[in-house]
């Protein structure tokens, strides 16, 4: 056993992280180093996060993996994505040192907070986190956040708070939520992903189950969604309150309006009676529901119905949620985290609906093992767009066993093109689109970068 959060942070006084720039370790990173933890980390590449950190934080970062980057750590913390045959993660588990994944470090945190608020669910997660973030902020309260994208309000991904709150990401992936000790568990849909871990829908629905049981005292679900019904089904000792757009839910929305642009208001009811209108800010059907699980997490914890309309008429976002970067020759980039077909569909029906003339989307699938479990998928809701630039799957932490390439999807997509290089496909994509139109970048890997490119194209 390593002992409790409190205990180690008594006991520990240099944490080094390996993969220190990734979105998952940057709010723990942002948390130890609030609590005056001191600070190093190595990653595999320069990015935004590791420049900030570095620059604002004043973390040292070394760029690779050598034992030597260890010198003082009395404990290190490692992501998922971190090979087994990673030098520093072997030369840290030889020497005795404590070792923590990623997860296990975030479930320890949780323990330390009597209203550990978790938001679940395959899609949505980082959005309804940010939002709920938002909320508490900006009525007062005083939360410890850990999300998975950065919130201009929050200049990062996480906080140290003085309350006993605390807004936490669960991220079912490896089962890592599963670490987690919630009391109060948002679940907003449940669908099939990382399948090549959990193998069918079922054991991920058994895996939400596990997690709802895990959660002290209250459920918010999606009662429109028939896959977390079947989780939280027959489950006893906790309340579980409902949300959806079918009026039978204990939250729900009516009187649902899109306006120009982004604005979408509507009115929250609770059993049927109007709570409050809401306008939101951000573009898409889907927002409307991961607005409606905010506010009701948010009441559970006291939050004043009037706070909900101020905070989220202000809500602007997450980084990588529909992001708009700039303009360039009239031609609007934006970035999107979008990297599984529901998801992807989602966002590319929001920018159909908007005031763009066409919608270009620059996908890069992520892992080889999605793109071909779900190639039919891709394959069926990429098109929504009315032009698709492919760029080459970026593996992760996979090789490449299943003989997939970014190629196969631009065969079965009518007029797609796949090109080799993040400057090719800017190029291409400047020079294709019309002012009027809409070029946005989707994926969880670095197609970000290329979306900037296009930005400070010259």
């Amino acid at each position: 056993m390593c002992g409790s959060y409190e205990e180690i942070l008594k006991q520990k006084k240099h944490f080094h992280f390996i993969g220190i720039g990734g979105s998952g370790m940057f709010p723990l990173v942002q948390i130890l180093h609030q609590k005056g933890c001191y600070i190093t980390g190595s990653d595999n590449n320069e990015t935004d996060t590791v420049e900030y950190e570095r620059s604002q934080l004043g973390i040292p970062v070394h760029i690779g993996h050598d034992p030597a980057n260890l010198a003082g750590a009395d404990c290190v913390i490692y992501t998922a994505a971190v090979s087994p045959e990673n030098p520093e993660l072997k030369a840290a588990l030889d020497s005795g040192i404590l070792v923590l994944e990623r997860a296990k470090m975030l479930g320890l945190i949780s323990q330390g907070y009597h209203n550990a608020l978790c938001v679940s669910g395959t899609h949505g997660k980082t959005t309804t986190s940010a939002m709920i973030t938002q909320i508490l902020l900006g009525c007062g309260m005083d939360p410890s956040v850990v999300i998975g994208g950065k919130l201009p309000l929050l200049h990062g991904s996480g906080r140290v708070g003085k309350s006993g709150l605390l807004v936490c990401e669960a991220c079912e992936f490896n089962d890592h939520f599963l670490e987690l000790s919630p009391d109060i568990s948002v679940i907003l849909n449940i669908d099939a992903d990382h399948l090549e871990y959990f193998g069918s829908l079922e054991n991920i629905i058994r895996s939400f189950r596990t997690f709802a049981q895990k959660t002290s005292r209250t459920l918010i679900v999606n009662g429109d969604d028939s896959n977390t019904r079947k989780a939280v089904q027959d489950l006893t000792g906790k309340e579980i309150i409902t949300f959806g757009y079918d009026p039978a839910c204990d939250y729900s929305a009516a009187d649902i309006s899109y306006h120009p642009e982004t604005k979408t208001t509507f009115s929250l009811l609770h059993h049927g009676k109007k709570v409050i209108d809401i306008a939101l800010s951000i573009p898409g059907k889907h927002n409307i529901l991961n607005a409606v699980a905010a506010c009701a997490a948010c009441l559970q914890v006291g939050v004043p119905p009037q706070a909900l309309a101020a905070q989220l008429k202000d809500f602007h976002g997450a980084h990588r949620r529909f992001e708009i970067l700039g303009t360039k020759n009239g031609i609007t980039i934006a970035d999107d985290y979008a990297h599984h077909p529901t998801e992807l569909a989602a966002t590319l029906k929001a920018a159909k609906e908007m005031h763009f003339g066409q919608v270009w989307a620059v996908f890069q699938p992520f892992t080889y093992s999605r793109t071909k479990i779900l190639f039919d998928e891709f394959v069926q809701v990429l098109p929504i767009a009315d032009h698709v630039i492919l760029a080459p799957i970026m593996g992760g932490r996979e090789t490449n066993q299943y003989g997939i390439t970014s190629e196969d999807l631009a065969a079965k997509i009518p007029g797609s093109i796949c090109l080799p290089s993040f400057e090719a496909i800017a190029s291409y994509a400047l020079s294709h689109a019309s002012p009027g139109d809409l070029v946005i970048t989707l994926g969880c890997g670095d197609i970000n970068k290329c979306s900037k490119m296009m930005v400070e194209h010259r």
